[in-house]
């Protein structure tokens, strides 16, 4: 693994754990986290031995939005300034919804901004029941813009309304209500064990399988079913069929065994 400042990246099995290790600063963004997690986010992508990535935060707080040492610089941008490094922010979570592999969000603790738009970008977030929200971009006459996309496809357009306009707090309840978070436990020793469970799950499936499917879904999202749409569906599941995993896969449970990527 590479060497890095603020986060942790470890792989243990076929889990990759990205970490971010700011806790005095509350996990909050600033250009170099930002940069960080997209660099571990690829390093992760890019390991054979990795089937899933677990995105998990040090301390009290899982992600608290934007540093504020990182807000007093960037007030003074220039607007080119201030697209540069909006787009560092966009890459990082395009590369965290786009990632091959599934990704589970272990939110322990306060999640706000930003920290809302990685939670959003991962497939599935498990959060224990003291963890608070907010899209809290317009109280600081900001907003959301970024990350906008990804909380709108996790929430839905009516709560969009609400939580992007109030900018309040929202409760770990409150988020699993709206559909923020899949999971609710009660603290850090069964957020393990849940993210556990969700592993066992995932790691049973096909790999290549997988990232195929995660594309399908962005793929189809919000898309008419017309001829081009279907016709998409039905050249993803000929090519897959014929491929050498798809092969694999039906051979196994024909044949009553376990596949070849469960006796890796």
């Amino acid at each position: 693994m590479s060497a890095y400042q603020s986060i942790l990246v470890e792989i243990d099995g076929p889990v990759g754990i990205l970490t971010l290790n700011k806790a005095a600063r509350h996990n909050a963004f600033d250009d170099d986290l930002i940069a960080e997690i997209t660099i571990g986010l690829l390093e992760l992508e890019a390991a054979p031995a990795v089937r899933v990535v677990i995105l998990s935060a040090i301390g009290k707080s899982f992600c608290a939005g934007a540093d504020l040492n990182w807000m007093k610089r960037t007030a003074g941008y220039t607007p080119e300034e201030s697209r540069d490094d909006a787009e560092q922010l966009a890459t990082l979570l395009s590369t965290l919804n786009e990632l091959s592999k599934p990704t589970i969000a272990r939110v322990q603790g306060p999640a706000y901004g930003g920290g809302v738009g990685l939670i959003a970008a991962c497939d599935i977030a498990v959060a224990s029941h003291d963890a608070l929200f907010s899209l809290s971009e317009v109280k600081l006459g900001l907003v959301p813009a970024v990350i906008g996309p990804y909380v709108l496809a996790a929430i839905g357009e009516r709560y969009c309304r609400r939580y992007m306009l109030t900018a309040e707090r929202f409760s770990a309840a409150e988020a699993y209500r709206i559909g923020l978070v899949h999971e609710l436990v009660p603290g850090e020793a069964q957020l393990d064990e849940a993210i556990h469970e969700f592993v066992d799950h995932l790691v049973a499936n096909g790999p290549r399988a997988l990232g195929e499917c995660k594309s399908l879904i962005r793929v189809v999202t919000g898309q008419p079913i017309d001829r081009e749409t279907i016709a998409e569906t039905v050249d993803r599941i000929a090519r897959i069929r014929a491929g050498d995993e798809g092969r694999e896969g039906v051979a196994a449970f024909l044949e009553k065994r376990a596949p070849n990527w469960l006796a890796d």
